[in-house]
């Protein structure tokens, strides 16, 4: 069966491996943290979803997340995957925030991805003015709730896509090496499809990692 790329995750998360999955990133660390390593794009998408739809506490602990570790955000992915999402409520977030660090132009197609009319969340009090020029009406009192979020020096030794997304850069080649390794015989297809990657950039990583652990791909002749 030939290759075809995934960029959306199959289905969501319950609520409970949601949280989990959350600590696991660094998101509210105070719930028991997942025992894998999710894909961190996955759960920024997951918990947008939760926090537009069913629970405004999550906004202020993922607008904190995304200002202290947006540097290690693999963009394209992020990109791709809100543009999946039907509902425009996580477009009109995602655009929010984009525009918020606006300085950081790899996310700037991401800040033109919503075009409706402004989402208004809370009660219509004062709002908070970090939203002011996005697409969002936010009120201010949403945006007291707590907000705990993990250090990146303290992410990058718990994570280790962030960590390898620290040295090489947030790309999928770097979570491609995390997932190597955690299982150092995934094919080539099998690690693109783990990762959202392509088939070639997962068979050069593939290829540079047996390099380095002094294997090879190739039979002797």
């Amino acid at each position: 069966m030939p290759f075809r790329r995934t960029v959306a995750p199959t289905e969501a998360p319950e609520p409970s491996a949601l949280a989990a999955d959350l600590a696991a990133i660094g998101l509210k660390p105070s719930a028991a943290a997942s025992r894998r390593q999710p894909n961190i794009e996955d759960t920024l998408l997951f918990a947008s979803i939760e926090a537009m739809d069913r629970d405004s506490r999550l906004l202020a602990p993922l607008v904190l997340w995304f200002r202290v570790h947006h540097p290690w955000v693999n963009a394209d992915r992020l990109i791709r995957v809100v543009r999946e999402q039907d509902s425009s409520r996580p477009r009109a977030f995602w655009a929010a925030i984009a525009k918020q660090h606006a300085t950081d132009h790899r996310f700037a197609r991401l800040a033109s991805g919503y075009r409706g009319p402004r989402v208004v969340l809370g009660d219509g009090g004062r709002e908070d003015p970090r939203f002011k020029q996005g697409p969002l009406t936010v009120s201010a009192e949403l945006m007291r709730a707590p907000a705990d979020v993990l250090e990146p020096i303290v992410m990058a030794r718990r994570h280790n896509a962030y960590r390898w997304r620290v040295i090489m850069g947030p790309s999928y080649r770097a979570d491609m090496w995390a997932a190597l390794e955690a299982d150092p015989e995934l094919t080539p297809a099998e690690l693109a499809r783990r990762t959202y990657g392509s088939f070639a950039t997962a068979w050069h990583v593939k290829r540079d990692y047996a390099l380095l652990g002094g294997r090879s791909l190739w039979p002797k002749p």
